[in-house]
C-alpha cells in the first residue's frame, strides 16, 4: 500500500503542507467520462473557496499466480499506467485550480483504500464523486458509499451528474 503526494513526500508532510483550515477535495480518479466532470466540479470548488484537490487512484489487485514472474510484470505495467494517469490528472488540477494536487496511490479495493485514506488524512473534507447516468447505475461506488457504507464516512460526499456539460459545471461551482 502506498500513499504519496506530487512531491514525493510522505503522509505526514502532505498534511503539514495542507493548513487544517484548508478544504481538501478528494476524487477518486479513474479514466470514465463521469471522473473527469467530477474532477472539474472539484477543481472549480477549490479554486473558489481556496482550497486544495487530493486525487487518490487505487490499483486494483489482480490474483494471477500461474506464473509469478507474469503477475509480477502485470503489477508493474499496472503501476506503470496508474502514475502515467495520475500525471495527466494532477496536470489538468494544476491548470484549473493554479496548485498541483495531493496525489495518493493505492494497491488493493477501491472502497476499502477510499475508506481508509479518508480515516488517515483528517485535511480530506469532502468526497467528489462522478455518477454514471447510463442505464447500468451510478457506478459500484457510488452505489456502495449511498448504501451500506454511508453510515461509515466522516465527510460529506458530494456526487455529481455524469453528464453534466463543463458550462453546467461553471453555473453551479
Amino acid at each position: 500500500m502506498v500513499s504519496e503526494d506530487e512531491q514525493g513526500t510522505d503522509d505526514g508532510a502532505a498534511e503539514a503542507a495542507t493548513k487544517p483550515s484548508e478544504r481538501v477535495l478528494l476524487v477518486v480518479v479513474d479514466d470514465s467520462q463521469e471522473m473527469a466532470v467530477a474532477l472539474r466540479y472539484a477543481c472549480r470548488r477549490a479554486r473558489h473557496a481556496a482550497g486544495r484537490v487530493a486525487l487518490l487512484h487505487v490499483i486494483e489487485r489482480t490474483e494471477f499466480q500461474t506464473w509469478l514472474g507474469v503477475g509480477d510484470l502485470m503489477a508493474k505495467e499496472a503501476r506503470s499506467e496508474a502514475e502515467q494517469l495520475m500525471q495527466r490528472i494532477a496536470k489538468q488540477v494544476g491548470e484549473q485550480v493554479g496548485a498541483l494536487p495531493i496525489i495518493y496511490l493505492r494497491e488493493g479495493t477501491r472502497s476499502d483504500e477510499l475508506m481508509r485514506l479518508i480515516e488517515e488524512e483528517p485535511s480530506v473534507s469532502i468526497l467528489v464523486l462522478g455518477a454514471n447516468t447510463g442505464p447500468g447505475g451510478p457506478g459500484p461506488l457510488v452505489s456502495a458509499l449511498t448504501g451500506k457504507m454511508v453510515g461509515k464516512l466522516r465527510v460529506p460526499v458530494t456526487i455529481v451528474p455524469g453528464n453534466l456539460s463543463d458550462e453546467d459545471i461553471d453555473a453551479i461551482s
